[in-house]
């Protein structure tokens, strides 16, 4: 399925002074009651927006709102923002090329940024057949609804984790295998678009580390039938990584890890053809390129 914009997961973010409350699905109505305070002004230095990113679709951006800022938003959607003022959002794949970028004030004004979200030209490859006909069969959903729950679960949790602050780092060097949005088209029919990096370092085990500070919200040690052994990590702000196929996983959940820590092995567990670690990344709902945290591998 094609992801048309940018939709990041329902998040509602009342901003108070010195904290940010985050609620999430049923919770949302109770937490966003009438009887809450109402948010107070961000401590922010300046009149408008500092900003830094990179503005093109799997990208993402970063920066401090202005001062007196209650709410911020981008393309419609609350962005949570910390107490010094600092944020974090990002553009899926099929992000939309414009989007709006809007601090509400605590005297009822509104500071907008437009942005150009730069359009992307993937790695298109085009296929001559049809798709295999019919969907996954029962025996396989009985298997994957499970694993998916726990997914959703994983991707629902919000942690302190202050990951997001950081330049990214490789987890592991290697040749890259795989690149994020690259897609097959079969007879006119678009099939998923590969969502992470692949890299390949030629032999399992190879052991890999952080990209940033995070917490592990999923590991599992039970193989997943896609994943494998999956690891995820929620790195704050909404953003987190998934390493999937690894042959062993270095922490638990709820493990606090730190940038350039050891946390896990490549393997090809789950549905792989050869030993590569695929590094997966989120903001909320939307798919980003984690080359464009990293910067090219040196």
């Amino acid at each position: 399925m094609i992801r048309k914009s940018l939709r990041p997961f329902v998040v509602v973010a009342v901003i108070w002074a010195g904290c940010v409350l985050a609620a999430v699905g049923a919770n949302a109505s109770e937490d966003a009651s009438p009887r809450s305070p109402a948010p107070q002004p961000i401590p922010a230095v300046g009149s408008d927006f500092v900003l830094s990113g990179e503005l093109r679709q799997g990208g993402w951006i970063k920066g401090s709102v202005p001062a007196e800022t209650t709410t911020l938003n981008i393309g419609g959607a609350p962005v949570a923002v910390a107490p010094d003022g600092a944020f974090f959002a990002a553009f899926d794949r099929d992000a939309d090329t414009h989007a709006s970028l809007v601090a509400r004030r605590s005297d009822g004004s509104a500071l907008v940024r437009d942005l150009v979200i730069a359009a992307r030209g993937w790695k298109i490859e085009r296929i001559d057949a049809a798709r295999r006909p019919g969907g996954a069969t029962e025996a396989f959903m009985a298997l994957r609804r499970p694993e998916l729950a726990r997914i959703n679960a994983a991707r629902a949790k919000f942690t302190d984790a202050a990951g997001w602050r950081q330049k990214f780092i490789w987890p592991v060097k290697g040749r890259i295998s795989g690149m994020f949005g690259s897609q097959r088209i079969y007879r006119g029919e678009p099939g998923a678009y590969h969502s992470g990096l692949d890299i390949a370092t030629g032999a399992s085990g190879t052991p890999f580390a952080a990209p940033a500070d995070g917490v592990v919200i999923l590991a599992a040690r039970q193989p997943f039938t896609l994943e494998g052994h999956l690891l995820m990590i929620d790195h704050g702000m909404g953003l987190s990584s998934a390493f999937l196929h690894c042959s062993e996983l270095m922490v638990e959940e709820g493990d606090r890890v730190r940038q350039g820590q050891l946390i896990g092995r490549i393997g090809m567990t789950g549905r792989a053809t050869g030993p590569h670690l695929h590094w997966g990344m989120k903001w909320h709902d939307a798919r980003i390129d984690p080359i464009l945290l990293t910067g090219p591998m040196k």
